[in-house]
């Protein structure tokens, strides 16, 4: 469904998993730091909000969103790591890198969840303008930080 007609910020709260024990990483992209940082703020404050505790979110930034793939292989190789939620912005340009970083991003998130048998969520704006994509991090369309913790806190619930 199209963004423009759902808010990334509504989600089934329903049949949620206790998740006062688990412990979340967080690899959020520097690159449109004003953006990431919103996006990751909307998805501590879902963890927080669903009963996780604050000294089993951890946070680490990469350079941007090509690296999230890594990010999340470093702290989804870690035992006591129960789900990673991949926080970055990708707007296109005059050139066609968004395709490629996308592609990769998508590709490798997949990948890393299923090498780890863990939740690895994509919580990557991919947009045509800046303004879409202040609008997915906190504006008209909700937060998609949001949308990826809350999806990491319903696979646990899997």
């Amino acid at each position: 469904m199209a963004t423009s007609l759902k808010n990334l910020s509504e989600y089934n709260k329903e049949n949620l998993k206790d998740i006062s024990d688990k412990m979340f990483g967080i690899v959020v992209s520097e690159w449109h730091d004003d953006i990431t940082g919103t996006l990751c703020q909307g998805a501590v404050d879902t963890l927080l909000e669903h009963g996780a505790k604050k000294e089993n979110i951890f946070i680490n930034t990469v350079p941007g969103s090509f690296e999230l793939t890594l990010g999340a292989q470093f702290l989804a190789q870690q035992e006591e790591m129960d789900a990673v939620i991949c926080i970055g912005v990708v707007i296109k340009g005059d050139t066609k890198h968004d395709d490629y970083i996308n592609y990769a991003v998508a590709q490798g998130i997949t990948h890393v969840s299923m090498k780890y048998n863990k939740p690895v969520s994509f919580g990557l704006v991919t947009t045509n303008t800046l303004e879409q994509a202040l609008d997915r991090a906190g504006g008209k369309h909700g937060n998609k930080g949001v949308e990826a913790a809350a999806a990491a806190i319903r696979m646990l619930s899997f």
